[in-house]
């Protein structure tokens, strides 16, 4: 699939495109619990006891790395105009020798090598995750922060990406295309709360409040083939969505796609409303191209996750590297 067809695709999801009999979204944003000055919505669910109780019971003899590579070429977001990834090479060995940068001579510039390198990229490029500025209602973002008092030329004052602590929390896999017999879902599937309880009923997996609760559709399997990764996905339903946080309890969700949510959007005033009630609404980051193959591959669905990302001032997302320990047997 072409650019240009992803830009077409794109441009018919801002249009507005709706499922029959499905509400309107809420108008407003959420009230933290926590304050009129809190910044952390519900990750404010990690304390010291909650750290202190997933890692005691962490087996430390496997690891699984749930972020993806980056390269150029990768998914990403540029069919919406953001930019790529890029990497570009600063120093050489050979370049050094002849530009001496550092006024070092060539016979040192021979002897010692130099490399380095440059990126850039969209702050939602790879495995990341959603800051709750990222997507407002109305001119406010989550606990009513105001784009026309906090946000300036360098980012937002309030809730930038800065604010996310070192995440560690306990982990759920729900594993939606196993439970459905399939190694992929299909395109476009929009996972349901049935769907959801299913996949937890078949790995005998429960909910708890303060999970990490990360949703494989399989789609990771098609990661290397940009376009087939980004065209169409399968993503999370609202009503899961609800029924993970209000019922589950869930801190965190996630997601191996690229978007989290499928398209067109449920919603007729809305064309992401799981980003919206999920962020402004809630108080619930998001994760998305999030690797789970390996721990879908293992049938690890509970672990203790861990994960730091980068403290971008300003920013309504971060890159993140979050890793997964499998719990001790005993527990």
């Amino acid at each position: 699939m072409s650019f240009r067809t992803i830009k077409h695709i794109l441009a018919s999801l801002l249009v507005g495109s709706t499922l029959s009999g499905v509400a309107s979204a809420q108008n407003h944003v959420g009230e933290s619990p926590w304050g009129a000055d809190d910044e952390l919505g519900r990750l404010n669910l990690i304390t010291p006891a909650s750290r202190a109780d997933i890692m005691s019971r962490v087996s430390a003899e496997r690891v699984y790395d749930l972020s993806v590579d980056y390269f150029v070429g990768m998914p990403s977001w540029q069919a919406a105009g953001d930019p790529h990834y890029q990497i570009w090479m600063t120093h050489t060995p050979h370049g050094t020798e002849i530009d001496d940068p550092m006024g070092v001579g060539r016979e040192m510039n021979g002897h010692v090598g130099y490399t380095g390198s440059a990126i850039s990229m969209y702050t939602h490029t790879g495995t990341h995750i959603d800051a709750f500025n990222h997507f407002g209602i109305g001119g406010q973002i989550y606990n009513g922060f105001r784009a026309e008092e906090h946000l300036g030329d360098r980012g937002w004052m309030k809730t930038g990406a800065e604010t996310i602590p070192p995440i560690v929390a306990r982990g759920v896999l729900v594993d939606v295309a196993a439970a459905k017999g399939l190694d992929m879902l299909p395109d476009g599937y929009r996972i349901t709360r049935a769907d959801i309880e299913a996949a937890l009923d078949r790995q005998g997996t429960d909910l708890r409040s303060g999970d990490v609760v990360l949703i494989r559709t399989g789609r990771m399997q098609v990661y290397e083939e940009a376009q087939r990764y980004m065209a169409n996905p399968p993503g999370l339903g609202l009503e899961a969505a609800k029924f993970l946080v209000e019922e589950g309890g869930a801190m965190i969700l996630g997601a191996d796609n690229l978007s989290f949510e499928a398209f067109p959007s449920e919603i007729e005033n809305n064309y992401v409303p799981l980003h919206t009630y999920l962020l402004a609404q809630m108080g619930v980051p998001i994760m998305e191209l999030v690797f789970l193959e390996d721990l879908a591959r293992d049938g690890v669905f509970e672990f203790a996750f861990v994960g730091g990302s980068l403290k971008l001032r300003g920013a309504d997302a971060a890159p993140m590297r979050p890793v997964a320990f499998p719990l001790n047997s005993d527990h």
